[in-house]
C-alpha cells in the first residue's frame, strides 16, 4: 500500500509540475498545424483538406464536359 501511494504522489507532482510549466511559461508553443507552420510551407508540405482543395481545382481545369450526356432510365 506504501508503494502505491508514494507512486501517486511522485505522479501528481510530475503532473503539477508539467501543468506549472505550461500555465506559466514565456515561450510560446510552436504552431503544430501544418497549415501554419513555417517550416513545412518553406518545404512545400500542406494539410490534407488544402491538398484535395488544389487537386481538384487542377480537375475542375482539365474536366472537359461539352462531351457529356445525361441518358434518361
Amino acid at each position: 500500500m506504501k508503494v502505491v501511494l508514494l507512486a501517486v504522489v511522485i505522479l501528481g507532482i510530475g503532473i503539477l509540475g508539467m501543468a506549472f510549466n505550461i500555465v506559466f511559461r514565456k515561450k510560446k508553443f510552436p504552431e503544430t498545424h501544418v497549415g501554419q507552420n513555417k517550416e513545412m510551407r518553406k518545404k512545400g508540405i500542406v494539410c490534407a483538406q488544402t491538398m484535395d482543395k488544389m487537386e481538384q481545382a487542377k480537375a475542375k481545369k482539365q474536366a472537359r464536359f461539352k462531351n457529356v450526356r445525361i441518358m434518361k432510365a
